[in-house]
């Protein structure tokens, strides 16, 4: 396994000691570990089980039970695409299948050149917008915005294009 960086094992434990005080700190101390880093690696875990005293496996499985939580890095662009009932009949797989062609990422994944990280969700609360892509937290809904999204897309890969 790979040593973090000095700098994130100190955001680390800035985060853990700012938190191991309050009313369950385990959830605020991931939330901000994921915030800062981008997700949330085994050290942090290992810390914040040390700050709050208890087993590791306890945050590992808080960690895996919330979808919000990644254990992995993810891309610098994060796409989800919303497979629930009202987008999956509305398209929405073929639009996954069409990012992930894009981006060379499979699904639930991150794109070798670690531009996209390409999530499959479930249903986003949006079903009167389906089918619903969400692409860096700026939503995408009804297969009129379709090209606007490609663009996107597109855009973000000329951007990374060497010259």
């Amino acid at each position: 396994m790979n040593r973090l960086k000095q700098e994130y094992l100190d955001k680390i434990d800035e985060i853990v000691n700012k938190h191991k005080e309050a009313k369950g700190p385990m959830k605020l101390m991931l939330h901000e570990v994921q915030n800062e880093l981008g997700y949330i690696p085994f050290e942090a875990m290992e810390k914040i089980s040390e700050a709050i005293d208890v087993p590791v496996s306890k945050v590992y499985g808080v960690v895996t039970f919330y979808s919000q939580f990644t254990t992995e890095p993810k891309g610098k662009h994060i796409v989800s695409v919303c497979l629930g009932t009202a987008c999956y009949v509305n398209g929405s797989q073929t639009i996954l299948d069409l990012l992930c062609e894009m981006t060379d990422c499979e699904v639930n994944s991150t794109s070798p050149n670690g531009l996209f990280s390409i999530d499959a969700t479930r249903c986003v609360g949006a079903c009167g917008l389906a089918p619903v892509v969400s692409v860096d937290g700026t939503v995408f809904g009804c297969s009129k915005q379709l090209e606007e999204l490609k663009m996107l897309i597109l855009d973000y890969l000329k951007e990374e294009a060497p010259c």
